[in-house]
Protein backbone atom coordinates (compact mmCIF):
# COMPACT_ATOMS: atom_id res chain seq x y z
CA UNK A 1 0.00 0.00 0.00
CA UNK A 2 1.15 3.48 -0.77
CA UNK A 3 2.01 4.64 2.76
CA UNK A 4 4.24 1.64 3.47
CA UNK A 5 7.88 2.79 3.41
CA UNK A 6 8.95 -0.76 2.59
CA UNK A 7 6.67 -0.85 -0.45
CA UNK A 8 7.86 2.57 -1.55
CA UNK A 9 11.53 1.63 -1.72
CA UNK A 10 10.63 -1.40 -3.84
CA UNK A 11 8.51 0.79 -6.13
CA UNK A 12 11.44 3.17 -6.51
CA UNK A 13 13.74 0.35 -7.59
CA UNK A 14 11.15 -0.95 -10.06
CA UNK A 15 10.84 2.54 -11.49
CA UNK A 16 14.62 2.91 -11.73
CA UNK A 17 14.82 -0.35 -13.66
CA UNK A 18 12.01 0.81 -15.99
CA UNK A 19 9.79 -2.16 -15.18
CA UNK A 20 6.07 -2.37 -15.89
CA UNK A 21 4.53 -3.90 -12.78
CA UNK A 22 1.04 -4.93 -11.72
CA UNK A 23 0.11 -3.84 -8.21
CA UNK A 24 -2.58 -5.42 -6.03
CA UNK A 25 -3.27 -3.01 -3.16
CA UNK A 26 -3.55 -4.32 0.39
CA UNK A 27 -4.44 -1.23 2.47
CA UNK A 28 -2.61 -1.37 5.77
CA UNK A 29 -1.47 -4.85 4.67
CA UNK A 30 -4.60 -6.28 6.28
CA UNK A 31 -7.59 -4.83 4.41
CA UNK A 32 -9.22 -5.86 1.17
CA UNK A 33 -9.60 -9.04 -0.87
CA UNK A 34 -5.99 -8.96 -2.04
CA UNK A 35 -4.79 -9.12 1.56
CA UNK A 36 -7.01 -12.18 2.04
CA UNK A 37 -5.54 -13.65 -1.13
CA UNK A 38 -2.03 -13.01 0.15
CA UNK A 39 -2.83 -14.72 3.45
CA UNK A 40 -4.22 -17.80 1.69
CA UNK A 41 -1.14 -17.92 -0.51
CA UNK A 42 1.53 -17.39 2.15
CA UNK A 43 -0.04 -17.56 5.61
CA UNK A 44 1.09 -13.95 6.20
CA UNK A 45 -0.25 -10.43 5.73
CA UNK A 46 3.09 -8.75 5.15
CA UNK A 47 3.95 -6.34 2.35
CA UNK A 48 5.60 -5.95 -0.02
CA UNK A 49 5.31 -9.38 -1.56
CA UNK A 50 6.75 -9.99 -5.00
CA UNK A 51 5.47 -12.50 -7.53
CA UNK A 52 7.63 -12.65 -10.66
CA UNK A 53 5.94 -14.82 -13.26
CA UNK A 54 8.97 -14.47 -15.54
CA UNK A 55 11.13 -16.56 -13.21
CA UNK A 56 8.62 -18.24 -10.89
CA UNK A 57 10.09 -16.30 -7.95
CA UNK A 58 8.04 -15.20 -4.95
CA UNK A 59 9.41 -13.39 -1.91
CA UNK A 60 8.83 -11.08 1.04
CA UNK A 61 11.20 -8.46 2.52
CA UNK A 62 12.02 -5.22 0.74
CA UNK A 63 15.81 -5.69 0.99
CA UNK A 64 15.62 -9.14 -0.59
CA UNK A 65 13.27 -7.92 -3.32
CA UNK A 66 15.54 -4.98 -4.17
CA UNK A 67 18.58 -7.25 -4.45
CA UNK A 68 16.62 -9.72 -6.57
CA UNK A 69 15.43 -6.97 -8.93
CA UNK A 70 18.96 -5.65 -9.36
CA UNK A 71 20.37 -9.09 -10.05
CA UNK A 72 17.55 -10.08 -12.42
CA UNK A 73 16.70 -6.85 -14.23
CA UNK A 74 19.69 -4.61 -13.60
CA UNK A 75 22.69 -4.14 -15.92
CA UNK A 76 24.29 -7.45 -16.85
CA UNK A 77 27.68 -5.93 -16.14
CA UNK A 78 27.70 -4.89 -12.48
CA UNK A 79 30.82 -2.82 -13.15
CA UNK A 80 28.95 -0.63 -15.62
CA UNK A 81 27.37 1.45 -12.86
CA UNK A 82 28.30 2.72 -9.43
CA UNK A 83 26.21 0.83 -6.89
CA UNK A 84 26.91 3.51 -4.29
CA UNK A 85 24.69 5.84 -6.33
CA UNK A 86 21.72 3.70 -5.29
CA UNK A 87 22.11 4.63 -1.62
CA UNK A 88 18.83 6.65 -1.40
CA UNK A 89 17.04 3.35 -2.01
CA UNK A 90 19.41 0.73 -0.64
CA UNK A 91 20.38 2.54 2.58
CA UNK A 92 17.46 1.26 4.63
CA UNK A 93 17.49 3.77 7.53
CA UNK A 94 17.41 6.68 5.07
CA UNK A 95 14.81 5.27 2.68
CA UNK A 96 12.50 4.05 5.45
CA UNK A 97 12.86 7.23 7.49
CA UNK A 98 12.16 9.63 4.65
CA UNK A 99 9.28 7.54 3.25
CA UNK A 100 7.67 7.30 6.69
CA UNK A 101 7.91 11.07 7.18
CA UNK A 102 6.23 11.71 3.82
CA UNK A 103 3.49 9.17 4.56
CA UNK A 104 2.73 10.86 7.89
CA UNK A 105 2.58 14.29 6.27
CA UNK A 106 0.13 12.93 3.68
CA UNK A 107 -2.02 11.28 6.38
CA UNK A 108 -1.02 7.69 5.58
CA UNK A 109 -2.53 7.33 2.08
CA UNK A 110 -4.07 3.97 1.20
CA UNK A 111 -3.52 2.65 4.72
CA UNK A 112 -7.22 1.77 4.87
CA UNK A 113 -9.75 0.66 2.27
CA UNK A 114 -11.95 3.60 1.33
CA UNK A 115 -15.29 3.08 3.07
CA UNK A 116 -17.38 3.65 -0.05
CA UNK A 117 -15.20 1.65 -2.45
CA UNK A 118 -17.17 -0.74 -4.60
CA UNK A 119 -17.09 -4.26 -3.14
CA UNK A 120 -16.13 -5.73 -6.52
CA UNK A 121 -13.14 -3.45 -7.17
CA UNK A 122 -10.61 -6.22 -6.63
CA UNK A 123 -12.32 -8.21 -9.38
CA UNK A 124 -11.79 -5.51 -12.00
CA UNK A 125 -9.34 -5.84 -14.88
CA UNK A 126 -6.10 -4.05 -13.93
CA UNK A 127 -6.12 -0.39 -14.86
CA UNK A 128 -3.02 0.95 -16.61
CA UNK A 129 -1.23 4.06 -15.37
CA UNK A 130 1.66 5.66 -17.22
CA UNK A 131 3.89 7.65 -14.93
CA UNK A 132 6.84 7.47 -12.58
CA UNK A 133 7.33 7.16 -8.85
CA UNK A 134 8.54 10.64 -7.96
CA UNK A 135 5.98 12.58 -10.00
CA UNK A 136 3.80 14.77 -7.75
CA UNK A 137 1.07 14.55 -10.38
CA UNK A 138 1.05 10.75 -10.42
CA UNK A 139 1.07 10.37 -6.63
CA UNK A 140 -2.60 11.31 -5.95
CA UNK A 141 -3.73 8.88 -8.65
CA UNK A 142 -1.63 6.09 -7.19
CA UNK A 143 -2.94 6.84 -3.71
CA UNK A 144 -6.56 6.75 -4.92
CA UNK A 145 -6.07 3.45 -6.74
CA UNK A 146 -4.68 1.98 -3.53
CA UNK A 147 -7.49 3.29 -1.33
CA UNK A 148 -10.06 1.87 -3.75
CA UNK A 149 -8.23 -1.50 -3.88
CA UNK A 150 -8.07 -1.36 -7.67
CA UNK A 151 -5.51 -3.62 -9.35
CA UNK A 152 -3.35 -1.58 -11.69
CA UNK A 153 -0.24 -1.76 -13.82
CA UNK A 154 2.26 1.07 -13.58
CA UNK A 155 4.10 1.70 -16.83
CA UNK A 156 7.32 3.43 -15.77
CA UNK A 157 8.25 6.34 -18.01
CA UNK A 158 10.79 8.41 -16.14
CA UNK A 159 13.44 10.37 -18.04
CA UNK A 160 15.39 8.08 -20.34
CA UNK A 161 12.65 5.44 -20.49
CA UNK A 162 11.73 3.90 -23.83
CA UNK A 163 8.12 4.03 -22.63
CA UNK A 164 8.11 7.80 -23.17
CA UNK A 165 8.24 7.25 -26.92
CA UNK A 166 5.52 4.59 -26.64
CA UNK A 167 3.24 6.99 -24.79
CA UNK A 168 4.00 9.71 -27.35
CA UNK A 169 2.97 7.35 -30.16
CA UNK A 170 -0.11 6.10 -28.33
CA UNK A 171 -1.49 9.55 -27.65
CA UNK A 172 -0.74 11.07 -31.04
CA UNK A 173 2.29 13.11 -30.09
CA UNK A 174 1.72 14.06 -26.48
CA UNK A 175 3.76 13.15 -23.43
CA UNK A 176 2.21 13.90 -20.08
CA UNK A 177 1.75 11.92 -16.90
CA UNK A 178 -0.28 10.52 -15.39
CA UNK A 179 -2.10 8.86 -18.25
CA UNK A 180 -4.86 6.37 -17.40
CA UNK A 181 -6.11 3.49 -19.51
CA UNK A 182 -9.16 1.74 -18.03
CA UNK A 183 -9.97 -1.55 -19.81
CA UNK A 184 -13.15 -1.89 -17.75
CA UNK A 185 -14.76 1.17 -19.34
CA UNK A 186 -12.63 1.92 -22.40
CA UNK A 187 -11.68 5.34 -21.00
CA UNK A 188 -8.23 6.84 -21.63
CA UNK A 189 -7.34 10.20 -20.11
CA UNK A 190 -4.70 12.65 -18.91
CA UNK A 191 -4.73 15.05 -15.92
CA UNK A 192 -4.28 13.79 -12.34
CA UNK A 193 -7.23 15.67 -10.73
CA UNK A 194 -9.59 14.53 -13.48
CA UNK A 195 -8.40 10.94 -13.16
CA UNK A 196 -8.98 10.99 -9.39
CA UNK A 197 -12.46 12.43 -9.97
CA UNK A 198 -13.16 9.73 -12.55
CA UNK A 199 -12.05 6.96 -10.19
CA UNK A 200 -14.30 8.35 -7.46
CA UNK A 201 -17.26 8.45 -9.81
CA UNK A 202 -16.84 4.97 -11.31
CA UNK A 203 -15.40 2.89 -8.47
CA UNK A 204 -17.33 4.05 -5.39
CA UNK A 205 -20.92 3.46 -4.27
Amino acid sequence: YDASPFCKRVREMMNLLDLTVEYRPCPGARAGAFSDELYKRTGRRTVPYLVDENTGTEMFESNDIIEYLLETYGPSDADSYDRKALWPITLEPFSIGTATAVALVRDMPSAARQSNARPDNEQMKPLEVWGYECSPFVRPVREKLGALCLPHSMVSCARGSVNRDKLWQRTGGKFQVPYLVDPNTGIEMFEGPEIVEYLEKVYTV
